[in-house]
């Protein structure tokens, strides 16, 4: 199929071929979507696809499922309502993961606009190379990717590269063409990611000389934006969207929606509403068969395992050794291989395994085992 791509990050306007067909990630502006415009991806997730949709870890929408044949009209209904890109170029640099905890008052819609804008002409970048705009009251996006930072700061706003402790001041008007110029830099330089870059010893231009001013990222529950809904492994069906498009939608890289204004929402099966959840303690990806490149199911044995994780401490279950849910080391992970799973103890999902070749049956008590000396 014309614009299908396997195994790559996927796009809207390039598609990712899966185990359960086409993978269309949508990346609303500025991660947030109006009521009306989550419920008609409701929709199109329904009559274009299974259905299903993923909220990944850079506040991005991903509908699966979807049929070739259904491209076209998906397309024209995206672009309808402003959240498709003129090519997949200027789609795959419009990276940017915004803060959901900007205000009213403060520069974030407009600082989004401005890279936005700015990034039309920009570099090519290696596909996941990524932005951050986290000019709210703190900065709390440290722990999500990105590789070019704008922060809020003590006395205004920094841009920092990923890696580097301090940044460079800058004024609202500055800042997008400072991470342009930054981008082009990195650009000039080869691929890689940014902080990978640092760690070697090559450092930016920059007069980093600010650190940015820290919070702490939202939890389910309450908050001063809205009611905070997070998803069990970042997936919903399509009744759970409609069941949160009461009002203006924030993406989180948490996994998670902020309902602009809601002071509360109803409860539902497909919602977590509280932070000493069990299953926010468990990350786990697709799993075979939806992932083409998982050889074992993921998700339900995600499920048997949570109760077994102590508050504190992150099982990733990986359906492969790419790690897409969770690249980062866990306290414990299980990836899969041949159709059973290797542990690897405070790693990520491709590093040498503690014990291999695991029976789905046999974990819960080689996982309690493991994790018994932090109860």
């Amino acid at each position: 199929m014309s614009g299908a791509v396997k195994g790559w990050c996927p796009g809207a306007l390039r598609p990712m071929e899966s185990g359960d067909g086409l993978v269309v990630r949508v990346r609303p502006h500025g991660g947030r979507l109006t009521a009306a415009q989550a419920l008609r991806l409701a929709d199109l997730a329904e009559t274009a696809g299974s259905g299903m949709i993923d909220l990944g870890s850079r506040a991005h929408l991903q509908l699966r499922g979807v049929r070739a044949a259904a491209l076209p009209e998906l397309h024209a209904a995206l672009a309808d309502m402003e959240l498709l890109d003129p090519d997949p170029a200027q789609e795959a640099r419009r990276n940017i993961l915004t803060t959901p905890v900007w205000r009213e008052e403060d520069a974030t819609p407009r600082l989004v606009a401005a890279l936005e804008a700015a990034l039309a002409d920009g570099p090519v970048l290696p596909p996941k190379f990524g932005f951050a705009v986290d000019t709210g009251a703190a900065a709390v996006l440290g722990g999500a990717s990105a590789d070019i930072r704008i922060e809020r700061a003590g006395d205004g706003l920094i841009l920092r590269a990923d890696g580097m402790v301090l940044g460079e001041p800058v004024t609202e008007a500055e800042a997008p063409a400072r991470a342009l110029a930054l981008a082009r830099w990195f650009a000039a330089g080869g691929g890689g990611r940014m902080a990978q870059r640092i760690a070697a010893g090559t450092l930016p231009p920059l007069e980093a000389t600010t650190p940015p001013l820290t919070g702490a990222p939202l939890c389910p529950g309450p908050t001063p934006f809205g009611a905070c809904r997070a998803l069990p492994f970042g997936q919903m069906e399509v009744a759970v969207l409609r069941h949160l498009a009461v009002a203006p939608l924030r993406l989180t890289p948490w996994r998670s929606v902020v309902v602009e204004g809601c002071a509360d929402l109803p409860p539902h099966p497909g919602l977590i509403d509280r932070a000493d959840d069990p299953l926010l303690r468990v990350v786990a990806c697709t799993g075979a068969p939806g992932c083409a490149s998982a050889s074992v199911e993921t998700r339900a044995l995600a499920r048997r395992l949570a109760l077994l994780v102590p508050e504190g401490a992150v099982l990733h279950l990986s359906g492969c050794a790419k790690g897409c849910a969770h690249p980062k080391p866990a306290t414990l992970t299980l990836t899969g291989r041949e159709g059973a799973f290797d542990l690897i103890v405070e790693g990520r999902p491709d590093a040498p395994p503690r014990l291999r070749g695991l029976a789905p049956e046999t974990i819960p008590e080689i996982l309690g085992d493991h994790l018994a000396p932090r109860l």
